[in-house]
């Protein structure tokens, strides 16, 4: 085409987009662009602004993650109206923007930021005179909002993170304060792991866990220890709030950070470092809540629905695992010395029937879950009071608005300049503040409140000591204005139920299942391995006690910690429990090529043993082409020692031979490693010689009658 040709149709094609749209595939959505800045916010100050406060200060972190230079960043503090709904609340808290409007103006914060460079971000917004009067008491949308110019490109917005603010009184005016609504106030303090960290803890061998992360909890700065200093020093400093403090237990973390105390090993075999860690913060723990609000959570916090799906040999579900979920109480009771709330347990997920009837039937009378979980009766309709569930269970709910705010938002993929509160720290603790501030009345107009409230934050909650802090100090402050008052959970649980209830439906659909199909699997084999037990008189140890380990590795499966895991990472620990069982019951590999006397004979078979109990195992032969083996007989091998068994062996030609054999216990579990036997046989076996004779005569009476019949024919008569 020539060139002015091809310039004409280009005109064309532009002109024709101009009058008629861009083509269909264009008129769809583009997708965003990834941020080109980080922005995290460190410090916000006031958490709740009060007639004497001059100022909110926010401070931060920007930094510049594209791959391009920006040019003049730089950032404001946006404020938007006064929230008035729980619709409005809650669309906040889903990330959803709001109309807002500029409380300053742009501060510069560098003159350019090369990829990979950080800015410092001070925005100090004063709050005397007009600005500080238009605040009345209630929660406000706030936007840390910042712009620049990426190279090759225009001014933008780059980065944003929304929060909230509660006003308890307008700045300098100290008779226009929050209307007193006393609402009362408890809070959950979860003290539950991460994740589960065992990675194997056989009977009588030292713990060994997946990694030393746990230390690091442990130790100042950590997140268990943050937990813990924080409600320390609430109840030093502020008595309402120290004891509005109801701390949830989870047994397994106890278990585990107990058996740190003595030594353990971690995964590669490197000493664990956090033994004294370990000890000096359960010291800190059993100061903190003797005398206190103790109630326990599912041992290793599992999800109650998973774990009752798993199924044992019968088929059936395995009672024994329920059973080790939610005896709690007495792991509390050996590891702390304190006693738990009686028959109260705040289990994560979503229980259906069958873990209800479960709780029930473990002595519990009240479960603890998110009021966005109830509905009342068939309807839809959530219920914020407590209720009475199917099976006669008390449900007692948890502030749902709450825990949205201290848990923040999934960040949208459409907005992807906007941080979730998620990643956040400053902004989850600072959300969920302003939740229970407004669930308790502050600036509502209609004068409604949530009621009584009990706190739930995240059940791993992952905050600083000095967001923990600001947390439980906010709190001071909502009750010393009158909108909170300090209060227990055993006031709270003192209410009559207003009515009957249901759970929503949880999501465990597919991952639930195949957790729960790994997990029945490694149940069978725990189960088959018991069965092939004994007691040895010399070492008087229960069966139970070697398969123990295996049981409590099948409850972390279930753990809610995994999340969305895969079957595979949930089914690790079991896994590793069982191998450690089965690697101390195994066949020895022969170090020299094993002549046969005859054609059949017995191969010696040495076996290991090193467990504390006897055990019943068959020995199996595998790859064994040119022999064949008795292995119906079920030999019993003594607890710590190796004996010598013989399996009957017929050699089906001459030669070199070989052999894998292994052991299995009756019922078909595997046990130990696999042997590789060499042999040499010169002679057949009788069975052998017997076939082969009769064989050879078979064959004799073949040609005898093929011979009669062609003398026969030869003859000229008949067949």
């Amino acid at each position: 085409m020539k060139r002015p040709a091809a310039f004409l149709l280009s005109l064309l094609i532009v002109a024709a987009t101009a009058l008629f749209g861009a083509p269909a595939g264009a008129q769809e959505n583009p997708t965003p662009e990834p941020a080109r800045l980080r922005l995290d916010l460190g410090q916000l100050a006031p958490r709740l602004v009060t007639s004497s406060d001059q100022a909110i200060t926010v401070t931060g972190t920007v930094t510049n993650t594209g791959s391009r230079r920006i040019v003049k960043p730089m950032a404001r503090l946006q404020i938007g109206d006064r929230l008035a709904s729980p619709r409005a609340m809650d669309s906040v808290l889903a990330g959803n923007p709001v109309q807002d409007s500029p409380l300053t103006d742009f501060t510069p914060l560098a003159e350019d930021l090369e990829p990979g460079q950080s800015a410092r971000l001070t925005i100090t917004v004063p709050l005397t005179g007009p600005r500080g009067a238009a605040l009345r008491p209630g929660v406000y949308p706030l936007l840390v909002n910042v712009n620049g110019t990426p190279e090759y490109g225009g001014p933008a917005r780059l980065a944003a993170v929304s929060l909230l603010m509660p006003v308890l009184s307008t700045p300098g005016h100290a008779n226009n304060q929050a209307t007193p609504r006393h609402s009362k106030l408890a809070v959950l303090w979860p003290i539950t792991d991460s994740k589960p960290h065992i990675q194997s803890a056989p009977f009588g061998v030292p713990m060994t866990l997946t990694d030393d992360a746990l230390a690091d909890e442990l130790s100042p700065g950590g997140r268990l220890y943050s937990l813990v200093s924080a409600a320390r020093a609430a109840q030093e400093n502020n008595q309402k709030v120290g004891s509005s403090l109801c701390f949830a237990l989870d047994p397994d973390l106890l278990r585990t950070v107990d058996a740190m105390r003595n030594g353990y090993r971690v995964s590669g075999g490197v000493t664990g470092k956090g033994a004294d860690a370990a000890s000096n913060w359960l010291a800190a723990l059993r100061a903190l809540v003797t005398g206190r609000c103790v109630i326990p959570l599912p041992f290793a916090d599992a999800d109650l629905t998973t774990l009752g799906k798993v199924r044992g040999a019968d088929g059936n579900p395995d009672p024994g695992l329920m059973t080790t979920a939610l005896n709690g109480t007495a792991t509390i009771r050996q590891v702390l010395g304190v006693e738990s709330k009686s028959g109260v347990l705040w289990p994560g997920g979503t229980p259906d029937d069958k873990a209800l009837s479960a709780i029930s039937t473990g002595g519990f009378q009240t479960v603890l879950t998110d009021s966005g979980k109830l509905r009342a009766g068939g309807d839809d309709e959530t219920v914020t009071g407590a209720a009475t569930l199917s099976d006669g269970l008390r449900a007692q709910p948890t502030n749902s608005m709450a825990t949205a705010g201290l848990t923040g938002f999934a960040p949208s993929p459409q907005t992807p300049t906007t941080y979730s509160g998620a990643s956040q720290r400053a902004v989850s603790t600072q959300n969920g503040l302003a939740a229970i501030a407004f669930e308790a009345g502050l600036g509502r107009t209609d004068g409604s409140t949530g009621g009584p409230m009990l706190i739930a934050p995240p059940r791993r909650w992952d905050a600083t000591t000095d967001e923990l802090n600001a947390f439980l100090s906010g709190l001071g402050k909502l009750t010393n204005a009158g909108v909170t008052a300090g209060s227990t959970l055993d006031d709270l649980l003192g209410s009559t139920p207003e009515g009957s209830a249901s759970l929503a439906a949880g999501t465990h659909a597919d991952g639930g299942a195949a957790v729960a199909d790994q997990l029945s699997g490694l149940d069978q084999d725990a189960t088959s391995l018991l069965s092939a037990m004994q007691i040895d008189p010399r070492n008087r140890v229960e069966p139970g006690a070697i398969v123990g380990p295996v049981r409590d590795a099948l409850v972390r499966g279930s753990s809610t910690a995994f999340g969305s895991s895969s079957s595979s990472s949930a089914s690790a620990n079991a896994t590793s429990e069982l191998a450690a069982i089965r690697d101390q019951v195994t066949v020895e590999q022969p170090k020299q090529t094993i002549a046969l006397a005859s054609g059949s004979s017995p191969l010696p078979v040495y076996v290991h043993n090193d467990l504390p109990v006897g055990v019943s195992a068959q020995i199996a032969l595998k790859n064994n082409m040119g022999l064949r083996g008795d292995e119906d007989k079920i030999f019993l091998f003594p607890a710590k020692g190796g004996q010598t068994r013989y399996v009957q062996i017929e050699a089906l030609r001459a030669g070199r031979l070989s052999v894998d054999v292994s052991l299995t216990t009756p019922s078909g579990t595997d046990l130990g490693a696999t042997a590789r036997f060499e042999l040499t046989s010169t002679e057949y076996g009788p069975i052998t010689i017997i076939i082969t004779v009769a064989a050879g005569c078979a064959l004799l009476l073949l040609a005898s009658r093929r011979i009669y019949r062609r003398i026969k024919e030869g003859r000229g008569g008949t067949p």
